[in-house]
């Protein structure tokens, strides 16, 4: 899911996290203990079957900010009487991280799992943080998940949390807006330039979309879907460089769109926001195949007037696509419930009614055999004038394409976009300027916490 974030709590969250981190590489952590390492300790897939039998009970403390998740875990807690999971809001993504962090620091506090989107993965994989699954012998899980799902919980050689949810990226329209300009939903980038430049000709004070410039999830996941691959790491050693054709791609398609002021340079998530996609001041949203719920939520009025696309390509009859938000269920390495703990998280990522009930509360699915699922497939939303939508989001979701990396100083790099990055974009300069100053910076900072990062 998709979420706003706290900028300070994000540096904060990236300080400690990093702390922690290269303890753990250069040997400072107590490898050798059951409860220490990114490893299961003794813990095998049999002892987590073992657990759902033992005798007494175990209470296992879970941490998670997904809207109406408790119905969710009651079913567990109905099923499993010896096994009772609480449900702990500490607060939505940063913030969240934050007290993780402040918890594994001090050695206590930690709760036995914890939701952890896919960005922030790797900072805590690579800090030996959570419980490595291919250590407790449930690699074999990963037919049972989207490809996507499954190479956005790895880290190193590892898998580090159960996909929960994912976000493929999919095109909202309006379709009224569309229908009375004469237009059809563009399905490249060349038809989403020339169906902007027609709604800006219909009425100059509107926008066919708008682009966060504090949004680096989004940026990132524009340029992921233009195939660009900024990003990569092997252990301490990144690479950051923005020269890549699919980078370019963006950059060029994206400085047009700004400098002709088709697309609105703003905010998202705020009330000016969602006025606008309510009047149609904005004529699509394109953003994570979670966002139905949102738009349900926060412009009802439009009900039946809006629809779903896969997102525009750049070249014709190749599908390309990325995610934009989602996360994954990590248990921690100091846990003292860990094989009680896995089977938590392994159910409620894998139990067909586990994953139903998520869906319900809104999350949209990294599991394989619901996206197969004729009923699911073919449910209708009256929202979207009765369109079947979770075709589209399993098709974009089968168009995700992979190599994508996060940096192991993601939380960080997010934090300090909209001072570098998102400068282009606010003020009208060339996007490939401001994704210097934003990879100069966080270059610097991923040297002077000792991993080697270069720019080739």
């Amino acid at each position: 899911m998709r979420i706003t974030r706290a900028r300070g709590a994000a540096v904060t969250a990236a300080a400690l996290t990093l702390t922690l981190t290269l303890a753990a590489c250069s040997g400072g952590s107590d490898g050798g203990s059951t409860d220490g390492g990114g490893g299961g300790g003794d813990v095998t897939a049999a002892d987590i079957d073992a657990a759902l039998d033992a005798e007494g009970t175990t209470t296992l403390q879970y941490w998670s900010w997904v809207p109406n998740l408790q119905p969710t875990v009651d079913l567990w807690n109905e099923a499993h009487p010896n096994i009772q999971v609480e449900l702990t809001n500490a607060g939505q993504s940063a913030d969240q991280y934050t007290k993780l962090q402040n918890a594994i620091k001090a050695g206590s506090g930690a709760p036995d799992l914890a939701q952890i989107e896919y960005f922030a993965l790797p900072q805590f994989a690579l800090g030996e943080s959570l419980v490595s699954l291919d250590d407790v012998g449930l690699s074999d899980l990963e037919s049972d998940f989207t490809a996507s799902a499954w190479e956005q919980v790895a880290a190193g050689d590892g898998h580090y949390a159960f996909p929960q949810d994912t976000g493929p990226m999919v095109m909202f329209y309006r379709a009224d807006i569309l229908e009375r300009l004469g237009v059809e939903a563009p399905t490249t980038w060349d038809e989403f330039l020339t169906v902007a430049r027609a709604i800006k000709a219909d009425n100059p004070e509107n926008f066919i979309a708008s682009i966060d410039p504090g949004d680096a999830g989004g940026v990132d996941s524009l340029i992921w879907q233009a195939e660009g691959r900024p990003f990569s790491v092997e252990g301490t050693d990144v690479n950051i460089s923005f020269d890549d054709e699919g980078t370019q791609k963006f950059n060029e398609l994206w400085d047009t769109l700004i400098s002709e002021k088709l697309v609105d340079v703003a905010g998202g998530w705020n009330d000016a926001f969602w006025r606008s996609l309510d009047s149609g001041r904005y004529a699509m949203w394109m953003t994570g195949a979670w966002a139905p719920g949102s738009l349900e939520t926060n412009v009802p009025s439009t009900a039946g007037s809006w629809k779903a696309a896969t997102m525009p390509v750049w070249e014709a009859g190749t599908p390309a696509n990325a995610e934009n938000g989602g996360s994954g269920t990590a248990v921690l390495a100091k846990s003292e419930n860990k094989a009680a703990a896995l089977a938590f998280a392994r159910w409620l990522s894998t139990d067909s009614e586990a994953v139903q009930a998520q869906v319900d509360a809104g999350l949209f699915p990294s599991t394989s055999s619901i996206m197969a699922d004729t009923d699911f497939l073919g449910a209708t939303s009256d929202f979207f004038g009765g369109q079947a939508v979770n075709e589209v989001f399993v098709q974009a979701s089968k168009d995700v394409s992979s190599g994508w990396q996060y940096l192991p100083f993601q939380v960080y790099a997010n934090s300090v976009f909209g001072d570098t990055a998102g400068q282009a974009f606010s003020n009208a300069t060339p996007i490939a300027d401001g994704l210097t100053a934003w990879q100069d910076q966080i270059t610097t900072y991923g040297n002077g916490q000792g991993f080697k990062v270069t720019n080739d």
